[in-house]
């Protein structure tokens, strides 16, 4: 774009973007190109320069939609970039530094064009942007309508796209074009930012689920997951500089070289789409790519295919396993587990990292297995529980995932005993209370009863209560050891909800009074308050009641909690909703406070305890009540697209490197105009 181009602002008035986007049609041979794709100017550092670099962009852009039908010149720069890529793999081996500069260049400027184009038309006018030629001055038509055999230029360019991604080493020269493809697709498939509605037909998609590039689809999902393990480094600025040209080169000269070292700002800050800085940000193909797989793993599936990305993330196997893929299952591949393992549980500091742990927890039965099978979970359990414990500081969405996820390791029985194995020291991040030794598991109880009580207290979630209390259910029977915290605490998360029912019932009985005196005051629903209570408490019966039946020798702090605590559980013995579960409660309240008043008063903690482990051992088992099993299984509620792919595209939004849409624009999410 000229030597003089090296300010943001500049761009609109530049002659080389104003010939492209102009009424002459520029030639595929025309040396115009060289030029353009040679042009220098100082990388955005900021989501403010970003804003100002779409805002150039726009302008561009109009005066392109307007000639491009005369000119052609979005083919010929389309075809001139997919003919550099056919040699972009030789260019690598041989080092050719400014032939992949220039193809860098190329497809950025492709990629923000894109990204107005698909804000700004339907992908019908879109693709038929991609079907204009050059003509004679005065005269145009669409290719199609000349009888050509051309094929769809607009999918050429998105299996060019993947082949790039796929086939093209990652090396220092090629880091920023890898980057930019990834982006260039997931520009591609962002015209759903632009619909209320989730897009189950779209052209992308059709491209992307058949044709040419469907044979890709296993290894681009594997390069999009290796990309995510290797978390690789952008190369350090300057890494390959090549001296200023006496013409002044063109526009992206400093961008794709490395001099301009605002472009490694932009990668470490999280590029425009951040809210807040993310400072954690260290590899922007590692970001980028997590942030495709999961957009392409949650597209919809078209009428008479299922969508093959998901179908690939979820049959993948460990490259360990040595048994044949089944025929049935297409887009399988292998990828080393313990590497995928190993990065999952450094990176649930991320939203998209925990949603890609779900995925695979949820939906590939070969890496739950190697999971639930892995003798060092804590590595992965603690950054969940980390998760819930600032739910303060973190999304709903991201604490509704680290929370189902939890829920799904507790199906495992194998899992629930294993955590009680595990014991941690010294959790700095548990501020309530120093734990200088703890067991995995009553961390674990620990950490879910304090969600429980912020959402009783704050946000009043009964999803989220549900699958809080599903996840201590199951636990329940393979309670061992608890820590005396840990008791405690199921005891006063107890004592919470009875004061809770308690200020209900009151306040329902005083509202039923002052509606005898005036019948015109409609009266508030405490009925059904009093019903979810009640619920809740049962369910918290329900799993004091398994811990006991199931491992009471196991846990004498538990019992030491309850008969401290024994009066509380006075009020449900004839309570009809809770009589049945609390028959076994009662008995081992009964049992060991009669031992105690047999031992005298003034006893010691330490010889309370005592007395409690050798009750348990005279206390006759046949005289517990046995109840079903507690068991509750994650299901996935019905069309769960509504929620995904709306969450999937806020992570786009908010953590994509270099990526910036106007928040005015976008209609699937409620979006700030700041």
């Amino acid at each position: 774009m000229g030597s003089n181009s090296s300010k943001i602002s500049d761009l609109p008035k530049n002659e080389y973007l104003k010939r492209l986007s102009g009424p002459e049609a520029i030639s595929e041979n025309d040396p115009f190109w060289n030029q353009l794709f040679s042009f220098s100017f100082s990388a955005p550092t900021s989501s403010t320069e970003l804003k100002l670099l779409e805002e150039a962009t726009i302008s561009v852009c109009k005066s392109l939609v307007e000639n491009n039908p005369r000119t052609g010149n979005l083919a010929a720069l389309t075809k001139v970039f997919l003919a550099r890529t056919r040699e972009l793999r030789l260019s690598a081996e041989c080092q050719n530094h400014i032939f992949i500069w220039q193809t860098h260049n190329a497809l950025f400027i492709i990629c923000c064009l894109l990204k107005v184009f698909i804000c700004e038309m339907s992908e019908e006018e879109l693709q038929l942007h991609f079907t204009y030629e050059e003509k004679l001055p005065g005269t145009y038509t669409l290719c199609v309508l000349l009888g050509s055999d051309s094929e769809d230029l607009l999918e050429e360019l998105l299996c060019s796209l993947i082949q790039l991604i796929t086939d093209t080493p990652l090396l220092d020269i090629t880091y920023e074009i890898s980057v930019e493809a990834i982006s260039a697709m997931i520009v591609f498939l962002s015209c759903q930012l632009f619909h209320k509605e989730v897009l189950r037909q779209s052209i992308s998609h059709k491209y992307l689920m058949q044709g040419p590039c469907l044979p890709y689809t296993s290894k681009l999902v594997k390069t999009l997951l290796y990309n995510f393990i290797r978390q690789e480094k952008p190369p350090p600025p300057g890494t390959h500089v090549f001296p200023q040209q006496s013409d002044g080169g063109g526009l992206l000269y400093g961008l794709a070289s490395g001099v301009a070292t605002g472009l490694w700002t932009v990668f470490t800050l999280g590029g425009v789409g951040s809210k807040a800085a993310s400072p954690e940000l260290t590899s922007p193909l590692a970001n980028q790519s997590l942030l495709l797989l999961l957009v392409l793993v949650n597209l919809t599936d078209a009428p008479d295919i299922p969508n093959p990305y998901r179908q690939a993330v979820t049959s993948f196997k460990n490259t360990q396993d040595s048994s044949p893929f089944p025929s049935s299952v297409p887009h399988t591949f292998q990828i080393n587990f313990n590497s995928l393992y190993t990065t999952l549980c450094e990176q649930q500091t991320s939203d998209q990292a925990t949603l890609l742990l779900y995925t695979l927890l949820h939906q590939n039965a070969n890496v739950r297995t190697y999971m639930l099978a892995r003798t060092d979970m804590e590595n992965l359990v603690l950054p969940i529980l980390e998760i819930l414990y600032h739910v303060e500081e973190r999304n709903s969405h991201h604490v509704y995932m680290a929370l189902i996820i939890l829920l799904i390791l507790t199906e495992d029985d194998g899992f629930n005993r294993s955590i009680h194995e595990v014991i941690l020291k010294n959790i700095t991040w548990y501020s309530e209370r120093v734990l200088t030794e703890i067991s995995l598991g009553s961390l674990l109880i620990l950490v879910v009863i304090r969600t429980i009580q912020y959402n009783m207290t704050r946000t009043r979630d009964k999803y989220l209560h549900t699958n809080c209390l599903a996840a201590l259910a199951n636990m329940s029977a393979q309670f061992r050891s608890l820590h005396q915290y840990a008791a405690q605490r199921i005891i006063s998360l107890f004592s919470l909800l009875s004061k809770k029912h308690n200020k209900v019932l009151e306040q329902a009985t005083q509202s039923l009074r002052g509606s005898l005196s005036s019948s015109d005051v409609p009266l508030p629903d405490y009925a059904q308050d009093l019903s979810v209570i009640e619920e809740v408490i049962r369910m918290m019966l329900e799993i004091i009641n398994s811990c006991l039946t199931n491992s009471l020798h196991h846990n004498p702090n538990l019992v030491y909690a309850l008969l401290y605590k024994r009066d509380l559980f006075e009020q449900f013995r004839t309570h009809p909703s809770f009589q049945d579960i609390m028959q076994n409660i009662d008995l081992v309240i009964s049992f060991f406070s009669s031992r105690l008043l047999q031992s005298g008063a003034e006893l010691s903690v330490e010889r309370v305890l005592e007395i409690i482990k050798q009750g348990v051992v005279a206390l006759p088992k046949d005289r517990l009540k046995k109840f079903p099993e507690l068991k509750f299984k994650y299901v996935e509620e019905e069309q769960p697209e509504e929620f995904f792919i709306p969450y999937v595209w806020s992570l786009v939004y908010n953590s994509a490197v270099g990526l910036y849409w106007n928040p005015q624009d976008i209609q699937l999410f409620a979006m700030d105009s700041d």
